[in-house]
């Protein structure tokens, strides 16, 4: 019994059923043991190598017979033959003998030679390991003595092994030579969604392999000569290497930079900096001058009065001799791959040098289309004849047309018959009152005077012109309703019909303006005329928050904007939604005589603007939709 108890006890370190190597004992046990160990040893990851050591040596007849006694068992019989650059077929060690399983630990010693391994030890030490396993590549030639001792359990504890001797005899090959790259990676700069590849080539002996990094991090999965990236973003931008590795050593790449770019999405143009209107003699230099932000940076392109002016093509446009040809409206138009942008029109006024123009540029009409009607609905214009110095009488055509818009134009909706009423600023009494026009040829000749379009004899239209010599200096009121209750569209005109060249010193039209109810989402328009051959420089307002707190008058357009067109060209001249209370406005305002605007935060609009002869419109409307009553006015500001 104690010598069974201490067979079991020994059997303990072959890991297997003890009735079963009991069994395998008693039936001539070597070749049997050697079997079983190696079916076994198939379990492991070097199972495969192991299984044919221990099969190799069976066959070969290594195994000793005589109890207690063990042997060395590999796949590779001693000496292993070996070359320098060549690297080796796996060799696997194991112990075989009666009562003798897998090994804790081995004990390696001698000479380990240069490039190779047992499993992992290149030089004399002890390993806790069942499965001994030589690998790697000889990088010098020699003779080579290793010894090995397997022990029962780990750390060179329970029983050992005799000393086994192992030769490995490594030869002359092809010196192994480090990586040394033949092509280096090169840097690229490229828009994000782009592919970029970058390549690679190394020499050395044996030949490397690859690894490439980025920012000196291996890329999982990059091992080929060749990295490409698809659809490169940002986040991709950094420095990328290659390692090449062999059995000799490592080399590492220059850095390729990659750059990513991304482009900023296009902005159409918008102008910052507008071009302002000038007056110069003839032989004098002018400049315009103009900028525009977007994205890309956009071109520019001059034009006077609506026609591309060659070659003028950057943000300045300069002459340095004007000509009485170059008088006009200049604009510029800013472009770029999101769009165009067109400046306000600046007015150029060019004169003959020498002494001032005998026909003084100056307000000679004033009109307006909206509906009018009783009540509230009443549409009243205003008209100031003076001029610092003037003296004298100003002759004046005075309309208010319905019918004729709807006889005439085709349009619909008229008022059918207007109502016409002058007065003058300070007198009760009416200076007159007209309900159809007289159809005399006295008053047709006027209108053909002031270029007015002709009305029917016998319209129900409205009109007055003053007797010989007109209307004396002060302020007017003309205020249009309807004969019945109804309301509809009209025209209201107020003409200067003096004709002749006028001076400073002779009366004008100084001011014009209307009072109206615009609707909401609706647009009113006001037109207005210089004549003479010189510029004028006008002050043009929109007036509603102002009316509310100063005049007390309900129903007021709380944010009127206007714009100012010119009725020649087309073209936009300047517009405004706030006056803010800008020195340039406040001074004009008073210089004129206009009722002032005391809270430069109200919501009114001003602007302005010197021009030259020719027809303009301005265009009142209330801001995000909304209506209410609004003044609009035109002053000469000089």
């Amino acid at each position: 019994m104690k010598t069974i108890h201490a067979l079991l006890h020994r059997l303990t370190w072959l890991n297997l059923p003890a009735a079963l190597l009991l069994g395998l004992l008693q039936r001539t046990p070597v070749l049997r043991i050697v079997a079983a160990a190696a079916d076994r040893l198939t379990g492991a990851p070097l199972g495969a190598v192991i299984r044919a050591a221990t099969v190799s040596a069976a066959s070969l007849g290594a195994m000793h017979t005589l109890v207690g006694a063990t042997t060395l068992i590999t796949n590779q019989p001693s000496p292993l033959a070996a070359k320098v650059g060549t690297a080796i077929t796996a060799v696997a060690f194991g112990i075989n003998g009666p009562g003798v399983g897998q090994p804790g630990s081995w004990v390696v010693g001698g000479s380990i030679p240069p490039g190779l391994n047992f499993s992992g030890l290149t030089a004399p030490a002890t390993i806790n390991i069942a499965n001994l396993v030589l690998t790697g590549t000889p990088t010098a030639s020699g003779n080579f003595t290793v010894t090995l001792q397997g022990w029962e359990d780990k750390n060179r504890k329970g029983n050992g092994s005799p000393i086994y001797t192992y030769l490995i005899n490594v030869t002359a090959g092809v010196a192994a030579t480090a990586p040394t790259f033949t092509t280096q990676p090169t840097g690229q700069t490229l828009a994000a969604g782009s592919s970029a590849t970058f390549s690679a080539a190394a020499t050395g002996t044996p030949p490397p392999t690859f690894q490439w990094a980025k920012n000196g991090t291996a890329i999982a999965g990059a091992t080929n000569p060749v990295y490409t990236l698809t659809g490169v973003q940002s986040a991709d931008a950094g420095l990328y290497t290659a390692i090449a590795t062999n059995s000799a050593g490592s080399a590492t790449s220059n850095a390729a930079q990659l750059t990513v770019t991304v482009a900023n999405p296009a902005v159409a143009p918008a102008f910052t900096t507008q071009p302002a209107a000038q007056s110069v003699t003839v032989g004098t230099g002018f400049t315009f001058s103009a900028a525009a932000s977007g994205t890309p940076a956009p071109t520019y392109q001059w034009m006077k009065d609506s026609s591309s002016i060659a070659g003028a093509t950057t943000a300045t446009y300069a002459m340095a001799s004007a000509a009485l040809a170059d008088t006009g409206l200049y604009t510029v138009v800013a472009s770029n791959s999101a769009g165009t942008a067109t400046s306000t029109a600046a007015a150029l006024n060019v004169t003959p040098p020498g002494a001032p123009p005998t026909d003084f540029g100056r307000l000679i009409n004033l009109s307006i289309l909206t509906n009018a009607g009783p009540g509230a609905s009443v549409l009243t214009m205003g008209a100031v004849i003076g001029g610092a110095g003037s003296a004298g009488a100003l002759p004046l055509v005075i309309r208010a047309v319905g019918p004729t818009l709807g006889t005439a134009f085709g349009i619909g909706g008229v008022l059918a018959d207007p109502v016409m009423t002058v007065n003058a600023q300070g007198t009760a009494a009416p200076v007159a009152v007209n309900d159809n026009w007289d159809g005399s040829a006295a008053t047709r000749a006027a209108f053909t005077a002031v270029g007015a379009f002709v009305l029917p004899l016998g319209s129900l239209d409205c009109a007055y012109v003053p007797p010989v010599p007109g209307l004396r200096a002060g302020g007017y009121t003309v205020q249009v309703s309807g004969t019945t209750s109804a309301t509809g569209l009209v025209i209201a005109e107020i003409y200067d019909a003096a004709g002749a060249a006028r001076t400073a010193t002779t009366p004008r039209l100084i001011n014009l303006s209307t009072l109206a109810q615009i609707d909401p989402g609706a647009t009113l328009a006001v037109g207005f005329v210089i004549g003479g051959t010189a510029p004028c420089r006008v002050l043009v307002r929109a007036v509603g928050p102002t009316l509310g707190t100063a005049f007390g008058i309900g129903g007021v357009m709380a944010d009127p904007g206007l714009v100012l067109f010119s009725n020649d060209t087309g073209l936009q001249i300047g517009a405004n939604d706030d006056w803010g209370g800008g020195t340039a406005l406040a001074t004009a305002m008073s210089a004129v005589g206009a009722f002032a605007l005391a809270d430069p935060a109200s919501l009114d609009a001003g602007l302005v603007v010197t021009l030259p002869p020719g027809a303009y419109s301005v265009r009142v409307s209330g801001k995000n939709g909304t209506g209410g009553t609004a003044i609009v006015e035109v002053y000469e500001a000089r």
